[in-house]
């Protein structure tokens, strides 16, 4: 139990809670109705795409190019629009298109053997090109109004946004897949050994395919709310967001290396991300600083959990030498 409250989950969560307290407390209008539903919608785009991300992550790999897919799918939907297909066709096209990018991905890695921050960081500027390929340096803005007026909306008119049903329903898909099935142990086992988990069984290339699959859905659909949140399909939405959502699922306690991790510390590192930077834009701080900020708890995230481990070694193995040692009688 005690190993468990000191897990790094619980650290995250419970500062998040602290951060959530402290800011309500001492920055104006943080803990109003109005900036909960516009934390709500700026946070929604992290969440979603952090869902496959801790995923990826947990098995040993990285998707770097999340954004350029958000980006690409956005200026697809707005070319379509623009070209007068209806707009219940283009959301479920624009999905199934991140799932092609994803799948491209998952191809190069899985199937080529490919590193997937190699494979990624070129699909983030092949993506992102193809978008102002599509719709070049314009934008598209006429989407229907009450496409647009749902992602933004309330429940009742009060400061519940809709989006956040979304949100809770696919965090309890993705949290039980992780956490209550066979394929969610079997991200553990190639995360932690993915040699030994091919050899017991489990279909490691397939898997990690089938996860850069849906993490391209996951950014097709977030392409298609952002656009009609803003109701402007641009060529450079979402720019940056893979940094944000990284830091977001390190700081959770997902490791870098993979085979650790949770959902819940995941979901408590996105929520504090976006407090801490939602708490700094009301207190009039830079766009800068918010840039430091991020890469700040990015590089912590992965520092201070590899310090605690070697803490934790040094001061067992301490323990061990001064442990008294049986004596066998002659």
């Amino acid at each position: 139990m005690s190993k468990k409250l000191a897990s790094w989950d619980s650290v995250i969560i419970l500062l998040t809670v602290v951060v959530l307290i402290v800011a309500s407390l001492t920055v104006d209008n943080f803990g109003t109705g109005r900036n909960f539903t516009f934390l709500t919608l700026d946070t929604l785009p992290i969440i979603l795409v952090a869902l496959p991300m801790t995923m990826i992550i947990v098995t040993g790999e990285i998707d770097l190019s999340v954004a350029s897919t958000l980006g690409l799918t956005s200026s697809i939907m707005g070319f379509l629009w623009n070209h007068g297909m209806a707009i219940q066709t283009i959301v479920p096209l624009c999905i199934v298109l991140g799932a092609v990018a994803g799948a491209v991905n998952g191809f190069l890695v899985t199937g080529l053997g490919l590193p997937s921050l190699a494979v990624t960081i070129g699909t983030l500027a092949l993506y992102r090109g193809l978008a102002f390929v599509v719709l070049g340096d314009g934008a598209v803005a006429d989407f229907p109004y009450n496409w647009s007026s749902w992602v933004t909306g309330t429940f009742g008119g009060g400061s519940i946004p809709h989006v956040l049903l979304l949100i809770a329903v696919l965090a309890l898909i993705f949290g039980i897949v992780q956490h209550a099935t066979p394929v969610g142990r079997s991200l553990y086992a190639i995360g932690a050994n993915a040699q030994a988990a091919h050899f017991s069984g489990i279909r490691v290339a397939r898997t990690k395919f089938w996860l850069y699959v849906v993490s391209g859905a996951v950014c097709g659909l977030v392409g298609v709310l952002w656009t009609l949140r803003y109701s402007s399909a641009r060529a450079d939405n979402g720019s940056g967001l893979e940094l944000a959502v990284v830091a977001a699922v390190l700081l959770g306690g997902v490791s870098i290396f993979g085979g650790k991790g949770s959902l819940p510390g995941v979901l408590a590192g996105v929520v504090l991300l976006a407090a801490l930077q939602n708490a700094l834009r009301l207190e009039d701080v830079s766009g800068q600083a918010l840039n430091i900020v991020t890469g700040a708890l990015l590089v912590l995230s992965v520092l201070l959990p590899n310090i605690v481990t070697a803490i934790r070694g040094s001061w067992q193995r301490r323990k061990l030498r001064q442990a008294p040692r049986s004596v066998n009688p002659a």
